[in-house]
């Protein structure tokens, strides 16, 4: 490996004896590993390594005095010093501070961390060759853990990915390798570490099955009529707790629940032709809790689909009106019902009461208004 050409000048007649110039290295400090690391090619003055041992770590620098002589080496002598400074090379691996790492973690907890990893590296600080890479190599297959790296270079932050579920697995063995930015000038063995995590237990939310629900019942469906059972089950399965249910938004109030069947029953008359309806659909959100020490909730949504009865009488929309009695004109009323299709027009019209011996009244050609005319 070639390091550094030195070149020196005699002002002697060019091509001649006095001006033949060879060159040597008398002496190099330190003298270590070896005391012939370089060699310097006589003729031309290039300096090579010349043994191998370099070590960056150790020796960072060298001094050889180099001497170039006339009269091919014989002759008069001049010397000058070569300061050579060895860069670095990745020939350290970077190693872990300890090969067991402990950690406990919540279960459901995404983005959290888990442990902090620290290595050492030999190389010069701060350069790719001392910089860490960390890789989890072994035991994670679903991905729920990343790890990257740390700030300072040589740390290794893990983290969930995704929530951990101790009903699954209460715990995960990680094995870490370690490596720099750059390749190792040299092979080396690449670091590991195990990282043993232990998923804590909590007490999760009960779940709907399925989360929103569908059922089509009339709108006149009696009072204490079964409506649908609506039921969920607690993930906590080695806990065995009890899972209990309640109404938590009802706004017409026409629903209840029983405690321990989540079986929905009509407490009130329903109406398809309430505000509370919405394109024929009622929702009501349902709650499951268990019986831990802090009770955890989990909610469902029961959508009605209500189907319409004749439950509405047409109305006429004029409650009041006022005609001239001397020259009274016909008068067009219009008739609305709050039912559906079906339950609506065409509608028949007659009078009432003595009203019938001076008016008649009859509907229109579309049956949605009525005429009222006097005789």
């Amino acid at each position: 490996l070639e390091v550094i050409k030195v070149v020196a000048t005699d002002a002697d007649e060019p091509n001649s004896d006095n001006s033949d110039i060879h060159y040597r290295i008398i002496d190099q400090e330190p003298k270590l590993p070896a005391d012939k690391l370089f060699e310097i090619n006589p003729n031309n003055g290039v300096i090579r390594v010349n043994a191998g041992g370099l070590d960056r770590e150790k020796y960072p620098k060298y001094t050889l005095v180099v001497q170039a002589a006339d009269l091919g080496g014989e002759g008069m002598e001049g010397e000058t010093k070569v300061i050579l400074t060895v860069t670095d090379s990745n020939d350290n691996a970077p190693a872990f501070t300890q090969p067991l790492y402990e950690a406990s973690v919540a279960e459901n907890k995404a983005d959290t961390l888990v442990v902090t990893m620290s290595v050492t590296d030999g190389d010069e600080p701060h350069s790719p060759a001392w910089n860490a890479k960390f890789t989890i190599v072994d035991g994670d297959p679903r991905g729920l853990f990343t790890v990257k790296t740390g700030t300072n270079k040589l740390e290794g932050i893990i983290s969930t990915v995704k929530g951990l579920d101790f009903e699954k697995s209460g715990k995960h063995t990680l094995m870490v390798a370690v490596e720099n930015e750059v390749p190792f000038a040299t092979p080396l063995p690449t670091a590991t570490a195990t990282v043993v995590v232990t998923v804590e237990d909590v007490n999760e939310a009960p779940i709907f099955d399925p989360m929103e629900k569908h059922v089509t019942k009339r709108e006149d469906l009696e009072v204490d009529a079964d409506v649908v059972q609506y039921t969920a089950s607690d993930p906590d399965y080695v806990r065995k707790q009890q899972v209990m249910y309640r109404i938590i938004r009802d706004p017409a109030g026409w629903l209840s629940v029983a405690k321990d069947t989540g079986l929905i029953k009509v407490k009130n008359a329903m109406d398809r032709e309430s505000l509370f309806v919405k394109d024929n659909k009622y929702t009501v959100l349902i709650g499951a809790y268990d019986n831990d020490e802090v009770p955890a909730t989990g909610t469902g949504t029961l959508i009605i689909q209500l189907e319409d009865v004749n439950d509405n009488a047409p109305t006429i929309t004029e409650r009041l009106i006022r005609l001239c009695n001397k020259e009274p004109a016909s008068h067009l009323l219009a008739v609305t019902d709050k039912d559906g299709p079906g339950f609506t027009a065409p509608y028949s019209v007659s009078l009432q009461g003595l009203s019938r011996s001076n008016w008649t009244a009859r509907m229109n050609e579309s049956s949605m208004y009525t005429f009222l005319n006097h005789n």
